[in-house]
């Protein structure tokens, strides 16, 4: 039998109690030991739990779509966390970045579009937030979408003092779907945005 889960969380913050946090390494990411205890489902208490989390900044993403091309605009780049793939540790993917505590998310998709791929960005279409690995990171994704003109946009982009080397594609909505049906687009940001995209398509091209 189904049932309906309720609209506010059975659970909160407070039914979990942090008895130890150790910092492992301290970077531009950070790795914590993270003791905990929390309420159980049969109302007891459970018993120590230990685990380590990546400790990140928040993310952004924004998938920028050409309507009247029905194209959209994605990126491509060698990421550290895939240099173990076995076909390519090169993934493309949307435009993407880290949120600085002093900008708004709408500012920091706008910023990365420009900055990775000299798009400028005015409008943006806030999709969702979620958590691509809450097992094991703190970080917290939010995605939007933007409607461009992508006859300008092309070439390599970046910043330089990141080491950042980013080619940008303009890729017809269908081919772009065939990509992630094959596989070649491998990430979660991109099958999110693929899939919002595929259901808002029409609407989208019929306001532009």
């Amino acid at each position: 039998m189904s049932e309906t889960v309720p609209d506010t969380p059975r659970f909160t913050g407070a039914d979990v109690e942090t008895v130890e946090t150790e910092v492992l390494q301290d970077g531009f990411f950070s790795l914590e030991c993270r003791h905990f205890k929390h309420r159980r489902f049969d109302g007891s208490i459970s018993p120590v739990l230990t685990r380590e989390v990546h400790v990140r900044h928040d993310a952004v993403g924004i998938i920028l779509y050409d309507p009247a091309r029905d194209a959209v605009v994605l990126v491509e780049q060698c990421r550290a966390g895939a240099l173990n793939d076995p076909v390519t540790p090169w993934l493309i993917e949307p435009v993407a970045g880290l949120v600085d505590k002093d900008e708004s998310l709408e500012d920091v998709a706008r910023r990365e579009a420009e900055e990775e791929a000299g798009c400028s960005v005015s409008e943006v279409i806030r999709l969702y937030s979620y958590y691509p690995s809450p097992g094991a990171c703190t970080e917290r994704v939010t995605l939007f979408c933007a409607l461009i003109d992508s006859a300008p946009i092309g070439g390599v982009h970046g910043l330089a003092d990141e080491g950042e080397d980013i080619q940008v594609h303009v890729i017809a909505f269908p081919a772009a779907w065939e990509m992630m049906m094959a596989g070649r687009l491998n990430n979660a940001m991109a099958i999110i945005g693929m899939q919002w995209l595929s259901r808002e398509r029409a609407s989208l091209r019929a306001r532009s």
